[in-house]
């Protein structure tokens, strides 16, 4: 029946839910994400059993928590563990403060696939990737999802599709056009600004621009975003023609609020990737097929692709978009995010 939620409606249901605080069940698990977890609510899932915090491998090797799991470990949580040590061991940014927050007891045997749900549904809400877990039935009431099914449909392709289009001059190119873009899985719109009339029977200049607040927005001297944004909309002006993808992922796909922890880290003398794997993420958490996809849906099939991140090349190429040159998108440093940009050339393989 049409009126009954989708798997991707239940998921977009389920983040809504995380981020208010209010947990879900997942496969045999109730799950609460701690960042958001509430004491009430922490005392009342206590009730129900015995909680086990379920960590990424990345947090959970900054803890010095023994991984027995792929990519997880989980925590049991003593009876005195209450909403400060679990806030603590979700959020690195007392970390040096207090670095010994153990030892911690992680179970090695068992069935896992329910933590890796839960893990996966918080890093797409953009919730630190630390989840409260009790084994118990059902609650009635509860948004409720089978693991299997879940990460499927969270490591598939999200469809766009148009939603609004309109003329909008700007001052690199007057001739200029916005294009806004609604995935189905409940996410963000994206958005495509076309340069003036891009013939579709030839490579187009092309730049995937992932969304930079406070780069874009405040002109943020930390990072080369702002910058490479207004070049790359220069050049598309100059040349009559061109496309910017405007990409709704925030951080390298975090989130904002969980780039400000990044940053937090960062001054407390971690670099970018370093900062990432502290929080419990991967160097890059982005999901450049949605680019990709924007640009078959707006007609074309070749690029000239700005950017020096030879993963993006590769990732268009994949998904069947040809890539005929790889344009250098080079700005000029400054004193704030010199290590930025080394540590982007070093770790992250950009040619800078």
């Amino acid at each position: 029946m049409s009126l009954i939620p989708t798997l991707a409606e239940t998921i977009s249901r389920a983040r809504a839910d995380l981020r208010m605080g209010l947990p879900v069940v997942i496969g045999n698990h109730i799950v609460a994400a701690v960042e958001s977890l509430s004491p009430t609510r922490l005392s009342d899932m206590r009730a129900l059993g015995q909680p086990v915090l379920a960590l990424t491998a990345r947090r959970a090797e900054t803890l010095k928590a023994r991984v027995y799991d792929d990519g997880l470990a989980r925590v049991i949580v003593p009876d005195d563990g209450d909403l400060a040590w679990l806030r603590a061991l979700a959020d690195p940014a007392g970390d040096l403060m207090t670095p010994m927050k153990g030892p911690l007891k992680t179970l090695r045997d068992g069935e896992v696939q329910d933590h890796k749900a839960a893990l996966a549904l918080a890093k797409s809400a953009q919730l630190l990737p630390a989840m409260l877990m009790i084994a118990s039935p059902p609650l009635p009431g509860l948004t409720t999802l089978a693991a299997g099914p879940m990460l499927a449909q969270l490591a598939s392709e999200a469809a766009v599709a148009p939603v609004a289009a309109a003329r909008l001059p700007l001052l690199s190119a007057e001739r200029s056009r916005l294009h806004i873009f609604r995935p189905d899985d409940g996410g963000t719109e994206h958005y495509a600004i076309e340069i003036g009339d891009p013939p579709r029977d030839q490579p187009v200049l092309t730049r995937l621009h992932s969304a930079c607040f406070t780069g874009d927005v405040l002109g943020s001297l930390k990072c080369d975003c702002g910058p490479q944004l207004q070049s790359a909309l220069t050049a598309m002006g100059q040349q009559g023609a061109g496309v910017l993808l405007y990409l709704n992922q925030e951080g390298r796909g975090i989130g904002l609020a969980n780039k400000m922890r990044a940053y937090d880290l960062q001054n407390q003398g971690f670099d970018t990737v370093e900062a990432n794997h502290r929080l419990g993420f991967e160097d890059d958490e982005r999901d450049f097929r949605i680019g990709a996809a924007l640009l078959r849906r707006l007609g074309f099939d070749a690029v000239r692709l700005m950017t020096n991140n030879p993963r993006k090349v590769a990732m268009l190429e994949g998904q069947g978009i040809k890539v005929s040159e790889r344009v250098p998108l080079i700005t000029p440093r400054n004193r704030f995010n010199t290590d930025y940009l080394d540590t982007k050339a070093l770790k992250s393989g950009h040619l800078l």
